[in-house]
């Protein structure tokens, strides 16, 4: 049975379209489009009018792939600027009425349940890990096994908001720079030292930011879900590449192999925050898991019609 699971992200829309066969996801397809539902909703507390019309004709869009993929169900969730924005409830009756599909807003502890349920769909072994989501609009934090989640939390750092509150210059400026990123050590210290005292060993990565982190690092022409997916990318990588992207300007970011044109304005800051985590934890190695929220959608989904 195919099924579309779609997730209206602060900075990107994306739809994976899959059959469900036997307890596992079988012929991934994923499609995504930077619709930035978030841009403005931490200044104004509001979703723009041009933004929930660009996100409503990307719903439309993946509505009509996954009629042409013959998919029996769909399903959609919207994450941290829906969930933020005070007009949240007025893009779900408007992506009812347009494009006939039903939007889930998911607070940040689901967020996490399924981010997690998604990874352990696409990983061996069974010791504990801990895997953060950078998106646009938030950080997840998660911690768990195959018997369940043991911590998780949903912090308000993401590559866009923090990229809209403090970087304004181009390239960067350094004091724009070290401000945020003393806002982030802040905002995510009590979590990160929580953490710390569990000793997890396995950092796994999820989110734009990450993917697109591991897709640069390879220098990927073309992005590859295989070439993705279980990837690795230590902490010196992550500072050499970060120590480029401040120098850069937009234009040049734009043209960087493995990087989504859409995305380089919010790259840095996104970039930022995992290193932050990283250096804080002690971390050295991270694992990229291609598998994420929209694989637990489908997962949680049809294991309830089952």
């Amino acid at each position: 049975m195919k099924i579309g699971t779609i997730d209206i992200g602060t900075n990107s829309m994306r739809l994976l379209v899959g059959e469900y066969v036997d307890g596992k996801i079988k012929n991934r397809k994923k499609h995504i489009n930077t619709t930035r539902i978030g841009q403005g909703v931490d200044q104004e507390g509001y979703i723009r009018e041009e933004a929930i019309q660009r996100n409503i004709d990307a719903l439309i869009e993946f509505k009509n792939i996954c009629i042409g993929e013959n998919c029996e169900n769909i399903y959609c969730m919207g994450t941290s600027a829906l969930r933020d924005s005070k007009n949240g409830d007025y893009f779900v009756k408007l992506a009812k009425e347009k494009a006939k599909i039903n939007v889930e807003i998911i607070s940040g502890e689901e967020e996490s349940n399924l981010g997690f349920s998604g990874v352990l769909e696409g990983l061996e072994g069974d010791e504990p890990i801990l895997v953060i989501d950078i998106g646009g609009g938030s950080t997840e934090f998660i911690i768990g096994d195959r018997e369940g989640i043991k911590f998780s939390k949903s912090e308000n750092v993401g590559a866009l908001r923090m990229t809209e509150k403090f970087l304004k210059q181009d390239p960067i400026s350094e004091d724009e720079f070290e401000e945020m990123s003393t806002f982030i050590e802040n905002e995510i210290n009590d979590t990160l030292s929580y953490i710390k005292q569990k000793r997890i060993k396995k950092l796994i990565g999820i989110g734009g930011t990450i993917t697109s982190l591991s897709a640069m690092n390879q220098e990927l022409e073309v992005y590859s879900m295989q070439k993705i997916h279980n990837s690795n990318i230590t902490k010196d990588e992550i500072k050499i590449i970060l120590e480029n992207l401040k120098k850069m300007t937009l234009n040049d970011k734009k043209e960087l192999k493995g990087l989504q044109p859409k995305r380089a304005d919010i790259i840095t800051a996104g970039v930022k925050i995992l290193y932050i985590i990283m250096e804080k934890l002690e971390i050295q190695n991270l694992t990229v898991s291609e598998y994420d929220n929209l694989e637990g959608l489908m997962c949680h989904k049809s294991k309830k019609m089952s």
